[in-house]
């Protein structure tokens, strides 16, 4: 039997995951979260043997709240759903460690098999996520997307520096750099363009 936290935003999605995994396999649904916060506190409460989390979620993001659950339990086994896997998305998720992508469009016999395999040890990623992957020409560093996604999320200077443990000065030359890679005269236009290109 293979307990799983289930987080998503998507109640109808999530109530139905809920109600079908455990239908085409040996799965135990431990709790349900509706954000990253509740992810976060869930996964921590029960440690599952495999936390299966929505990548775009309000408050705290599924990358978020994986970032804060790997502190305490750095081993938690992720099956991240995505939508929409923009590539640096997925990049910075491998580098935290997630060990599996699927679409959420999958089908629940699809999602319960690999977190079979995902609980054996193995890893999985979906053939679409893979290939967005392959196909990332994003030319930002990850320090750029972070300070162009705090940008975006409408955060100032200062609070970018705050928020990542930088000094304002450093902040200010990922925005300059991440303009010229971009061809923008601002920084708001810089994150409008790298999240229009999917790099956010």
């Amino acid at each position: 039997m293979t307990t799983v936290v289930l987080a998503d935003d998507e109640a109808l999605l999530r109530k139905a995951m809920a109600a079908l995994l455990p239908m085409e396999g040996d799965i135990t649904v431990l709790a349900e979260a509706a954000d990253g916060e509740q992810a976060v506190a869930a996964t921590l409460e029960h440690r599952p043997d495999v936390l299966v989390i929505d990548l775009e979620m309000p408050s705290v993001d599924g990358l978020e709240a994986v970032v804060e659950i790997r502190r305490v339990l750095p081993d938690q086994v992720i099956l991240m759903l995505t939508r929409h896997a923009r590539p640096g998305v997925l990049r910075k998720a491998l580098k935290l460690g997630v060990q599996g992508f699927v679409t959420k469009s999958a089908d629940p016999a699809h999602i319960t098999s690999v977190i079979a395999a995902l609980h054996s040890g193995r890893r999985w990623i979906d053939p679409d996520v893979s290939g967005l992957a392959v196909a990332d020409d994003c030319p930002l560093t990850d320090r750029e997307i972070d300070v162009l996604r705090a940008t975006r999320e409408g955060y100032s200077v200062a609070d970018i520096a705050r928020q990542l443990h930088l000094a304002e000065g450093t902040v200010r030359n990922y925005l300059s750099n991440a303009m010229q890679k971009t061809q923008t005269k601002t920084r708001h236009e810089a994150a409008r363009y790298a999240r229009e290109h999917d790099w956010l």
